[in-house]
């Protein structure tokens, strides 16, 4: 099961880029130093810990001495102009021979506004595409036949390893695009699950996933 940090975004700036944690700690005291046994205890485990960003890497060490095993683009604003530069240059950064992961939550709207350009690489590991909040290529009534369509469109044209399904976990995470659960497993992937490039579901959010009725059988496993 992969896991996100919770709300860790970077925010870039004007010029200088910065660590927000949402209130989860601040980084310019060093108070998210505390995650990093939480990082590692995750990691020891075989979890896969990631950095979301929307900007670039800092070497003040707001982590603590953990080492995450890549970064997420998770781009829903500002240019879409050097994520692919971005990409190119993360993918060859190596600290001792550690593969530094690179995967991306887009839109479902193909292709995705601000990081298509990037996913064209073909150096992103997993591609965790968000089919909710997009009428368009979204389930809707037990009706698939939108999301279909834009998961082939994603699985054909993606040079990803992976495509995973990125859902909402409860009708209240998001403002459309819930699917039940006894409708995703009897309908849903039964559709989808014969694509090489299907990687499991990813469930927004921790609170919700929580409280919600799906299973640990459909989470994400990568």
């Amino acid at each position: 099961m992969l896991v996100e940090l919770p709300s860790i975004g970077v925010r870039m700036g004007m010029k200088i880029p910065t660590l927000n944690l949402a209130g989860h700690c601040d980084p310019s005291v060093k108070g998210c130093t505390k995650l990093s046994s939480d990082i590692k205890s995750c990691q020891a485990k075989g979890i896969k810990v990631m950095l979301s960003i929307g900007g670039g890497k800092s070497s003040d060490r707001p982590l603590g001495d953990a080492f995450l095993d890549g970064i997420d683009f998770d781009i829903e604003g500002g240019t879409n102009h050097y994520w692919d530069d971005l990409a190119r240059y993360l993918s060859g950064y190596k600290k001792k021979g550690k593969k530094v992961y690179l995967t991306a939550a887009p839109q479902c709207p193909y292709p995705d506004a601000w990081v298509g350009g990037a996913l064209q690489t073909g150096l992103f590991d997993h591609v965790w595409v968000q089919f909710y909040n997009n009428p368009p290529c979204q389930y809707t009534s037990g009706n698939i036949g939108n999301l279909e369509d834009a998961w082939k469109q994603w699985t054909s044209d993606i040079p990803a390893t992976k495509i995973l399904l990125g859902l909402p976990a409860a009708p209240a995470a998001v403002g459309s695009g819930f699917i039940p659960a006894t409708y995703l497993t009897s309908t849903v992937l039964p559709a989808i699950k014969s694509s090489e490039k299907y990687g499991d579901v990813m469930l927004w959010s921790k609170y919700y996933d929580d409280q919600s009725g799906y299973s640990s059988s459909i989470k994400s496993d990568v």
